[in-house]
């Protein structure tokens, strides 16, 4: 997987570099009143959706994205992979 300014040989890789990013959205998704959203969950819903068709990311749009994702969007896609799973 190359990413323009780093380049990772496996998604994991790529995901323990983003991990404070996505910390920092949990912590702000709890102050919302979000509690049941993980950082998988956020990974996931931006891996399936944003990013799928996505080639050449930059670190920083990755990171941005996780940001900046639409709580009620990403809050819905948990819920459909919830009511998916049972």
């Amino acid at each position: 997987m190359i990413y323009m300014d780093f380049e990772f040989r496996t998604q994991e890789e790529l995901y323990e570099r983003v991990k404070p990013a996505l910390h920092a959205k949990i912590e702000e998704l709890k102050r919302l009143n979000y509690p049941n959203i993980t950082e998988l969950d956020i990974w996931y819903y931006l891996t399936e959706t944003k990013w799928k068709k996505s080639k050449n990311l930059m670190l920083s749009d990755i990171v941005s994205d996780i940001i900046r994702v639409d709580n009620e969007k990403l809050e819905l896609y948990v819920k459909n992979k919830t009511k998916e799973e049972v």
